[in-house]
């Protein structure tokens, strides 16, 4: 509270603060393929119906693997985990639900320090997720080495799909394709 008195008061808070706003988390994100072609299919009210059924899908299966949805992004979601098992099985188990309802969805994972900025996150493991998914095929939980590291002996699986330079990330990302 007295943190946020002085940046109420002097415009900036103490910089050992805002380490407390920082948590480890497993970010999600996820992406409806081909989102804009569907829609203009089908017309924005059906679509409309359809992004109805995704978000109430997502939530679903994000509150039963105990994570928190950040916010829908218009044709997909963030959210966030405590633990990156359940990210990746929630990521699995969305998409297959998604396919069912005609709705191919790409998800990328990576787990690392957020930022904490009231109801929204930010930082470099949230822009790390955002690249990995964009690499991510249809239908394909692409999660970052990290991730892989974090669930060794959980009983999931996983195929390399190489090493990717990642918009704006320094170095190479080796990803890999998670199964269940």
């Amino acid at each position: 509270m007295v943190g946020d008195i002085e940046e109420f008061v002097t415009g900036h808070r103490d910089a050992r603060d805002a380490d407390l706003e920082r948590i480890l988390a497993t970010v999600m994100f996820t992406d409806i393929v081909e989102s804009t072609r569907r829609a203009a299919e089908i017309g924005d009210q059906r679509w409309r119906s359809r992004l109805d059924q995704h978000d109430a899908l997502a939530r679903q299966f994000i509150e039963r693997h105990r994570g928190n949805l950040v916010k829908t992004t218009g044709d997909g979601v963030l959210a966030t985990f405590d633990g990156p098992g359940r990210a990746i099985r929630c990521a699995l188990s969305f998409s297959s639900a998604a396919r069912q309802i005609g709705l191919p969805v790409r998800a990328g994972l990576h787990t690392g320090e957020i930022e904490v900025r009231g109801s929204d996150i930010g930082g470099i493991a949230v822009h790390a997720a955002a690249r990995v998914m964009s690499q991510s095929a249809p239908d394909e939980v692409l999660v970052s080495r990290v991730v892989t590291d974090l669930v060794a002996g959980a009983g999931l699986r996983f195929s390399e799909r190489g090493s990717y330079e990642l918009k704006g990330l320094p170095g190479k990302w080796d990803l890999f394709a998670a199964s269940g």
